[in-house]
């Protein structure tokens, strides 16, 4: 929607769009595609393998007491969750003789090359600009994309390498846009702004059943051309339409430019200098540390649920594979529609001057953290009712949306001129946390799945969730921190005190 600001501005890219609503949407679809890239290999490597068990014999499962009241016959050493979420046509394709332990090698290589660009990231888009990093790395990623089947036929070593290459440059990708956000989105507006991120969740939730449906009618060489070519598209409409700064941009109108730099004002830096890290205030700070900690335990969380959810709900709720895939799809579209409505309000809230900033982001953050808390401390109780299961997960996440109101754009608030920075050191402790995430649930649960098993799981979980909900009650605030900025001198302060924005030159303007 519009803001009345907006509504004064000639058209400045089609002829009725705003830049700013250009940003808003590529910023969208650029997040959607990102997770396109990043869980392609996921749902493919189901049909690129040789199936196992295909003689349909039963002399390699087990009968295992779930601990709900009933038994269940799983597969001995069996992963359950990628192939409950695309079921394979029977089709004539090269297939590759890879165990368990290569295929999971090859998924968590990607993490080998993401958490080493978390924080560069941040920093190199600080220092050059979000449109650089954020396209670059993209248009890589899609390149990469395009070359995996090669490289499957190849060897398996190829394909690792890829996937180490493309978290490389996907982990760059998120800290980037904090930077851009800081020159081109008003404060009052950046919660909203920043709920584009969430269309990550969107991006997996549309991909898995469309990458099913390529599996199943064209094979799974057609997952990664489709997804690598959409990539390519994408990357060069964003270098074509988008710009580091309202300053840079050739399309801009005179008002669109002066308001969005009004708006700003001083807190972030538009003269172009870099500005070097106050590396000391930044590890010193609590504010800092809330931010990282609590994106620490919200990932945390998060990632445990979904990434174990459709191995649950087959070895403890019994859903049959395809209930499963659908019912393992509502989180994701569930979080990125309440990202979007609580990102609406927490920035109608702070521009009306009903809640402050501070007041804001712990509201919001708490809720996301602490409603999720409960419900997996309900599940330890109820999580062998079905429907009440599918209910926990569901809201869970679903409320886990409201980060993008809290928590999630606070960088912004505190220091929009190391945004970057301190959002890389926050995903770099979160995608560690996954790694963790994984190790739990898979020394918890062993080879067996039992309930008795995973309530130590989810009372974990709800254990971290409330940890983050309180670290950011405590020492969380939306004040911009006074080492945002170099101290002004007095010359400075003068030269600013007598400019007017009507005074400042536009470039590009008569």
């Amino acid at each position: 929607m519009a803001t009345p600001n907006e509504k004064k501005f000639p058209g400045n890219i089609f002829g009725w769009l705003t830049c700013r609503q250009v940003l808003n949407i590529m910023v969208l679809l650029g997040f959607m595609f990102n997770y396109m890239l990043r869980v392609n290999l996921t749902i493919a490597i189901v049909a690129m393998v040789v199936p196992a068990n295909k003689t349909g014999s039963d002399n390699n499962f087990t009968a295992v007491d779930s601990g709900c009241g009933g038994v269940v016959s799983a597969p001995v050493n069996s992963s359950i969750s990628v192939s409950s979420i695309a079921p394979v046509e029977e089709l004539e394709q090269t297939r590759y003789e890879w165990d368990e332990y290569l295929q999971n090698m090859i998924l968590g290589s990607f993490f080998w090359g993401y958490i080493c660009t978390e924080l560069p990231g941040g920093r190199l888009a600080e220092i050059v600009g979000g449109r650089r990093v954020f396209g670059y790395s993209m248009l890589v990623a899609s390149i990469v994309t395009l070359l995996t089947p090669l490289a499957a036929n190849l060897h398996y070593v190829a394909v690792i390498i890829l996937r180490v290459v493309l978290g490389f440059m996907l982990g760059a990708t998120w800290p980037a846009m904090h930077p851009m956000t800081a020159q081109w989105i008003p404060p009052m507006e950046r919660s909203k702004f920043i709920a584009n991120m969430m269309a990550s969740s969107l991006g997996a939730a549309i991909t898995m059943p469309v990458c099913g449906f390529l599996i199943a009618s064209l094979g799974w060489e057609s997952v990664f051309y489709v997804t690598g070519v959409v990539g390519l598209v994408w990357s060069v409409a964003w270098f074509l339409l988008v710009f580091d700064t309202p300053a840079q941009h050739p399309r801009i109108s005179y008002e669109e430019r002066r308001y969005i730099e009004n708006a700003i004002g001083t807190a972030t830096s538009r003269s172009g200098k870099t500005l070097a890290v106050p590396w000391r205030k930044i590890f010193t700070s609590p504010p800092v540390w809330a931010i990282i900690i609590t994106h620490a335990a919200s990932v945390f969380g998060y990632f445990t649920v979904v990434n174990q959810l459709p191995t649950y709900m087959k070895s403890i709720l019994h859903f049959n594979i395809k209930e499963n895939g659908l019912l393992s799809s509502l989180p994701y579209l569930g979080k990125y529609i309440f990202a979007v409505i609580t990102s609406t309000l927490a920035d109608h809230l702070r521009k009306s001057g009903k809640m402050s900033t501070t007041a804001t982001r712990k509201m919001f953050t708490t809720f996301a953290l602490a409603v999720p808390s409960l419900l997996m401390l309900a599940q330890v109780f109820l999580g062998c009712d079905r429907i009440a299961s599918v209910a926990f997960f569901t809201v869970a996440l679903t409320v886990n949306g409201a980060v993008t109101a809290g928590y999630l754009g606070n960088g912004l608030d505190i220091a929009p001129n190391f945004s970057g920075t301190i959002f890389g050191m926050a995903n770099t402790l979160s995608s560690l946390g996954g790694f963790l995430s994984a190790y739990m649930v898979g020394s918890l649960t062993q080879n067996n799945q039992t309930f008795p098993q995973w309530r130590i799981v989810f009372a974990i979980i709800s254990a971290t969730y409330a940890v983050g909900a309180l670290m950011f009650i405590v020492f969380g605030t939306g004040e911009l921190q006074s080492w945002n900025s170099e101290p002004e001198t007095e010359k400075q302060k003068q030269e600013r005190e007598e400019r007017t924005p009507e005074s400042i030159p536009l470039k590009g303007t008569s």
